[in-house]
């Protein structure tokens, strides 16, 4: 019975258009909640969700995010088994006396409770801090040539490397292993010539399978100058033409994503910067930032590479003066004003 109703369950996903992968990871973690309950699906109630939960939370230390999804898949299973129209509570009575019934409900699974769900390590920056830890970034490249000091290079080398980052929201691993033929030309933003798209080779990958390519639009331009003066004008100078490598050391190697964090860590501690912030708060930044200016959200999902909006969605932390500017747009029809209004304070600026 339990084999049937899997097969079941694969057919209905497979009439939506579902990947068969999708469908292979959901019914792997149906498998993996039956062994812990040791029980049958129609046997199962919402305590056993209560328990598998706080095994996940407290022995396992899964980000809340993760659960969501875990919660969400197992709940399409348990609507499926319960939706009349495929006859599985009926089967059940008949063979079993007993049915399937709902399992998660609004009170025993994970909603978005909190603005910003992800791992505090992983925050965005404000758009003051990031200008303040890229200038920074900057300054250290003339210090170095006003000192007639060695790492020049290496510093120019590393402020354009926090830029791509930023620039096209990319994580640590993702940027180290970036090739100099991985930029190309986008006909729909010709403006940005030979950088106005990012392939990216090494995406986070779903466990048991390769990385993830996906293709990052060039949306900055002041990133995209960035990029082809460190190309055309910097990165010859290491005197490694033949190497295929976007970011290479002086020695003539490819930079690792562990000194990509020492030199973000050293840069963030001389700003006095909060500790928590990483490298990765870079790609939280891209997407805040970007929301904020009000780009398309499934735009953005694909920019990043996220499979599922939720995951998009965590990375977006936005301003309080975003949030008051929108609402402002939302009442201003409401209240017969203007969405774009102004009004003049006291002061003479402008509100």
């Amino acid at each position: 019975m339990v084999e049937a109703m899997l097969r079941g369950w694969r057919a209905q996903q497979a009439a939506r258009g579902l990947r068969a992968d999708t469908a292979g990871y959901r019914e792997r973690l149906v498998r993996r909640f039956q062994a812990f309950t040791n029980e049958f699906p129609w046997q199962w109630q919402p305590a056993h969700v209560d328990e598998w939960t706080l095994t996940l939370t407290a022995e396992r230390h899964l980000a809340p995010a993760t659960i969501r999804g875990y919660q969400t898949d197992l709940r399409l299973f348990s609507e499926y088994l319960t939706d009349a129209r495929y006859g599985w509570a009926a089967a059940c009575q008949e063979a079993f006396g007993t049915f399937p019934v709902p399992i998660c409900h609004e009170w025993n699974t994970i909603t978005h409770l909190n603005d910003y769900e992800g791992s505090p390590e992983a925050r965005p920056l404000s758009r003051e801090e990031l200008q303040r830890f890229l200038d920074y970034a900057d300054d250290q490249v003339e210090r170095a040539v006003k000192a007639g000091r060695k790492g020049a290079l290496a510093a120019y080398r590393d402020a354009t490397m926090f830029k791509v980052i930023y620039g096209w929201g990319l994580r640590r691993t993702e940027t180290a292993k970036l090739d100099l033929t991985d930029w190309g030309r986008n006909p729909a933003a010709a403006e940005f010539g030979r950088y106005g798209m990012l392939h990216v080779r090494y995406g986070k990958a779903v466990r048991g399978q390769p990385p993830r390519r996906r293709n990052v639009c060039s949306v900055m331009g002041w990133a995209v100058d960035a990029v082809e003066d460190y190309v055309d004008n910097i990165r010859p100078r290491f005197g490694v033409v033949d190497h295929p490598a976007l970011w290479v050391t002086e020695r003539g190697g490819r930079i690792k994503p562990a000194e990509i964090n020492a030199r973000f860590v050293t840069y963030r501690d001389a700003l006095r910067l909060p500790g928590e912030l990483s490298p990765h708060s870079l790609r939280h930044s891209y997407v805040t930032h970007l929301t904020e200016d009000g780009i398309d959200r499934r735009f953005l999902q694909e920019q990043v590479g996220h499979r599922c909006d939720t995951s998009t969605a965590i990375y977006t932390h936005v301003s309080g003066d975003f949030m008051n500017a929108a609402l402002r747009r939302a009442l201003g029809p409401a209240l017969g004003a203007p969405a774009g209004r102004t009004e003049e304070r006291a002061d003479g600026t402008q509100a």
